[in-house]
């Protein structure tokens, strides 16, 4: 199949239009006119995931490889390392960011891995109705995501609704209008804003929370022509 054709598929699905406008989706590496032999999922590129597809394949991930514009190709270092890797292996990229956060992740981790339902979305933050306590919300999250630690907020323990924002959503707290916020990757200031504002937040992790895209990417690809495999870059972090 070629590029342009899966492109049509997944542009159809999630309209890269939709991306932020400091977002870089699309199409990253590769022709329209290239013909692909299998089709991957990944959160990410990783050398791990290079190391281990076949040439001639589309790799199709959450976060682009490419953020902003290059002005050199030092094969030594990230990302022109991995850069090097695809060209060699004649391996194509699309990526789905924040379109995809729009149309599609946001709502499947809310209901679909935490279990909620009723998902109000605006924009890049989806809303659901928990009606426990803090406690109870934080624990039931610690186990829905495999999370080793929870990383907390708390200003009260009375939960009626909550926000949920995959990756990385800090830079949204002062829209937020519930008593708990999901997401990734809070900042001391915000966390603190967020304490005096009474706003409770469960950090969910980066990769956590968005290391559902393959599957959430799969199952809505069920019924196209496209066969993907799931796969998955390996999380950066560890925890000792």
């Amino acid at each position: 199949m070629q590029l342009k054709q899966i492109y049509k598929i997944l542009d159809e699905l999630s309209p890269f239009d939709l991306q932020a406008s400091w977002d870089n989706s699309g199409l990253l590496v590769g022709e329209m006119d290239d013909e692909v032999e299998k089709i991957y999922l990944s959160l990410d590129v990783d050398s791990l995931l290079l190391d281990e597809i076949e040439e001639k394949s589309l790799i199709i991930t959450h976060h682009p490889l490419i953020f902003s514009g290059l002005k050199k190709l030092d094969s030594s270092v990230y990302p022109s390392s991995l850069l090097k890797k695809m060209i060699k292996k004649d391996i194509s990229l699309i990526a789905m960011h924040t379109n995809f956060d729009v149309t599609h992740l946001n709502r499947y981790v809310a209901s679909e891995v935490l279990g909620y339902k009723n998902i109000e979305c605006d924009e890049y933050i989806c809303y659901f109705d928990v009606d426990c306590s803090f406690d109870e919300l934080s624990l039931h999250v610690k186990n829905s995501l495999g999370l080793e630690i929870l990383k907390v907020v708390e200003s009260k323990q009375d939960i009626k609704r909550c926000a949920i924002t995959t990756g990385s959503g800090g830079d949204l707290i002062r829209e937020v209008k519930a008593d708990c916020f999901l997401s990734g990757d809070f900042k001391y200031h915000q966390a603190l804003e967020a304490k005096e504002n009474k706003l409770n937040l469960i950090d969910i992790e980066h990769f956590a929370s968005e290391s559902h895209f393959p599957a959430c990417l799969a199952k809505n690809l069920e019924n196209s022509p496209l066969k993907a495999i799931m796969t998955n870059s390996k999380n950066p972090f560890q925890y000792k």
